[in-house]
């Protein structure tokens, strides 16, 4: 079928449109089976294409190029539905979260380089392009995500078997905060009970159908993630650092706990790189580069640089994160691009996992037979 020829049916609609290419699996929409319904009147015509991630900028991309195609067939307008469907990740019949699809980890080899406000708000930022989201915090000597996202109270449960999360802004939520009567206590337990902690958070709680299950992870390389990997599948992690030498070395740990444990690094986000003053020039307190080398010695790419911002801080301690509390703000906008590029990396890692042939569906997780 020749594809200069005005576009007068839907086979050639769909033969015109299908010649454009995914940006993120770079292979032919018509050849991944992405679209779907379409429709033909006159001059006008619609469709449905399925894409693998809520991304903004994939969506704009991907409608110009098919909306070109159109005009160049003739076409005066071309209106287009978004199916979003989320690959999922590679269950065993043992995973104790089958409604899950993704779960990631965000982690750091060291504290203090702000990676529970990371986690909060790029959770929130999930949740703000449509995807049904969790977040478990999982740092148990020193929760924040009852203080970071403004919550409190003890979760519940109906059948005395399974708890139920709490819920803010949407999102579903687990901390062993919640489980403490005095927000100052210490917890001090020994390795078997943070192990049975984090079982209890990943088997009994009701989580429910989500898109992504985000772990907030303790700092160091401890045995949380060996806990974490042991018991559900993870779709892969997201690394936080700062720039600062004196950071990375502890950083390049974790990034080689995960590679022990066969984890894929999605990428990695540089925290409090530079600032900009109020006559608008920026400076890198800290240095620049440090996402960078993380992210060459993990083998993957730098999702995105956050700025220092005292709003983040602000918005933090009174428990509205500033993706929620403040979406137009620079920073916030960061993370909104940090979760565009995470979901775009989850899909392309499904699909090269898949062999690289069919977009990744979203039928559930996918479930892999233990052979005894």
């Amino acid at each position: 079928m020749n594809s200069d020829s005005p576009i007068e049916s839907t086979d050639k609609l769909l033969a015109v449109l299908g010649e454009v290419h995914d940006p993120i699996f770079e292979r032919p929409l018509s050849a991944l089976g992405s679209l779907q319904n379409a429709a033909l009147d006159g001059r006008r015509a619609s469709v449905k294409v399925r894409i693998s991630s809520p991304a903004e900028e994939l969506k704009q991309k991907l409608g110009d190029a098919l909306r070109a195609k159109a005009t160049a067939g003739g076409l005066e307008e071309l209106e287009i539905e978004w199916d979003v469907q989320i690959p999922t990740r590679e269950a065993t019949s043992e995973d104790p979260i089958p409604e899950v699809k993704n779960v990631v980890l965000v982690m750091s080899g060291k504290g203090g380089v702000g990676k529970s406000t990371v986690a909060a708000n790029l959770t929130l930022a999930l949740k703000r392009r449509g995807m049904r989201v969790g977040l478990l915090d999982a740092d148990i000597y020193g929760p924040s995500v009852p203080t970071m996202l403004g919550i409190s109270g003890h979760p519940m449960s109906k059948d005395g078997k399974r708890i139920i999360p709490l819920e803010r802004f949407g999102v579903k939520l687990m901390s062993v905060g919640f489980l403490l009567e005095d927000p100052t206590q210490a917890i001090v337990w020994r390795g078997p009970m943070l192990h049975g902690a984090l079982q209890q958070f990943i088997s009994d709680v009701e989580w429910g159908a989500l898109d992504y299950l985000i772990i907030d992870m303790p700092p160091g390389t401890g045995d949380v993630a060996l806990s974490l990997a042991q018991k559900a599948k993870i779709t892969g992690v997201v690394v936080v650092t700062t720039p600062q030498e004196v950071a990375l070395q502890d950083v390049y740990k974790g990034v080689s706990m995960t590679k022990k444990l066969n984890l894929e690094t999605l990428g990695v986000v540089e925290n409090m790189s530079y600032f900009v003053d109020p006559a608008g020039n920026r400076h890198e307190l800290f240095g620049s580069g440090g996402g960078d080398k993380v992210a060459e010695f993990a083998g993957s790419e730098v999702l995105g640089r956050l700025p220092i911002e005292p709003e983040v801080r602000e918005w933090g301690d009174k428990g509205t994160p500033i993706v929620q509390a403040a979406p137009n703000t620079q920073t916030a906008q960061v993370f909104l691009e940090i979760a565009d590029k995470l979901t775009e990396k989850v899909a392309a890692s499904h699909f090269a996992r898949g062999g690289g042939e069919k977009a990744p569906d979203s039928s559930g997780p996918k479930r892999l037979r233990i052979l005894r």
